[in-house]
């Protein structure tokens, strides 16, 4: 038997949990979109807006804003443009957001074996 390991989240205060905060952002696809976008190197907010595709121009600010606030990415104004970039702490996060995505695409089979298995034992949907 292996051991249980605590993880880092409070059941009695969700919201004053550190783990759960950054879970909460990168479990948000714009901001892990915008992230990796962000690895490769400075962008603006046009290259961004044109990178991530399917993201608004509201959302991609706000995105961004939040990202920023958390000390993951910089703004920077230069003579032509606003610049984002990745800080030292929002690099550090890139590994671990890539450990979860390629989990992910190596487990795509089982976990759509078992959201079919759910499906199946759920039965038809219920008429009004």
């Amino acid at each position: 038997m292996s051991p249980v390991i605590p993880l880092p989240v409070t059941l009695d205060d969700r919201a004053a949990c550190a783990a759960t905060d950054i879970l909460t952002r990168v479990g948000e696809k714009w901001s892990v979109l915008i992230l990796a976008v962000l690895s490769d190197g400075p962008r603006g907010f046009n290259e961004l807006d044109r990178a991530v595709h399917g993201l608004s121009r509201r959302i991609l600010t706000r995105t961004l804003r939040i990202l920023e606030g958390d000390g993951l990415i910089s703004r920077r104004l230069t003579v032509r443009r606003v610049e984002y970039d990745l800080t030292g702490l929002g690099r550090s996060l890139l590994p671990l957001i890539v450990a979860i995505g390629e989990w992910a695409v190596r487990h795509a089979g089982e976990i759509e074996r078992a959201r079919d298995r759910m499906r199946l034992s759920a039965g038809p949907p219920a008429r009004e």
